[in-house]
């Protein structure tokens, strides 16, 4: 007898915790209705509540988490900084100038990639445009070191044809087209990929003096060459 009490009264309440979480349901749902100007005979008018819903969707109800994100602003706890489009244009770039008369190849190749990527500044972003443009001038008086002049070899292909591959040392090339040491050196040392190739259009390499750049007042960093990344200022 006790036991069958017990189970009455367990259905009892189970069935008035449904009635309840019904009611509150459509408790919530009334105002969101009455707000949208919808009418149905739930709220005494002749409307069916399927046009209700409809009227309900079409006219949103602004919740509490947009007020409270207003209220609150940004995000204050990310502090994260990442550059938008203003930071990496073209026209806010600076304009380096380098001397390689007398420079090592490497060493020289070094720099130019560091300020064309942005490694030198403290923006600086894997991946984003953050550099600026380097002109690099007398690229026919670079030097290497040891025995490359004769050992280091440059390969290219002028078909696509078997046999069709040229070697030169780095000599030959240098008496030829000497831009194309300086290029292939910086090349090498940028990323791979479309970043990669726009950075590499920022260089501009000329055998000898000059160059049609004085327009844009390039910083002389040749002094940078021979120094340490700790040693570097990042206004350079």
């Amino acid at each position: 007898m006790a036991s069958q009490t017990a189970c009455a009264s367990r259905v009892v309440l189970q069935a008035s915790i449904s009635s309840a979480t019904t009611s509150s349901a459509s408790t919530r749902q009334q105002p969101a209705l009455k707000s949208a100007g919808a009418s149905s005979a739930f709220f005494g008018n002749g409307v069916s509540m399927r046009s209700a819903v409809r009227l309900a969707a079409s006219k949103p109800v602004v919740t509490s988490a947009t007020a409270t994100f207003e209220k609150m602003g940004a995000d204050v706890a990310n502090k994260t900084y990442y550059p938008n489009g203003e930071d990496s244009a073209n026209a806010n770039k600076k304009w380096y100038i380098i001397d390689a008369e007398g420079k090592t190849l490497g060493r020289l190749a070094t720099v130019v990639a560091n300020h064309l990527r942005g490694a030198n500044l403290p923006t600086y972003t894997p991946s984003m445009d953050m550099g600026g443009y380097v002109v690099v001038i007398n690229a026919e008086k670079v030097q290497v070191t040891g025995n490359k002049n004769s050992q280091k070899l440059y390969r290219r292909h002028t078909t696509g044809r078997p046999g069709k591959m040229k070697v030169e040392t780095f000599d030959q090339l240098q008496a030829r087209i000497p831009e194309r040491i300086i290029e292939k050196a910086v090349k090498g040392m940028l990323t791979k990929g479309s970043l990669g190739r726009t950075l590499f259009t920022h260089m501009k390499v000329y055998a000898g003096s000059e160059h049609p750049h004085a327009a844009q007042e390039p910083v002389d960093i040749t002094e940078q060459i021979n120094k340490k990344l700790t040693q570097l200022s990042p206004n350079n």
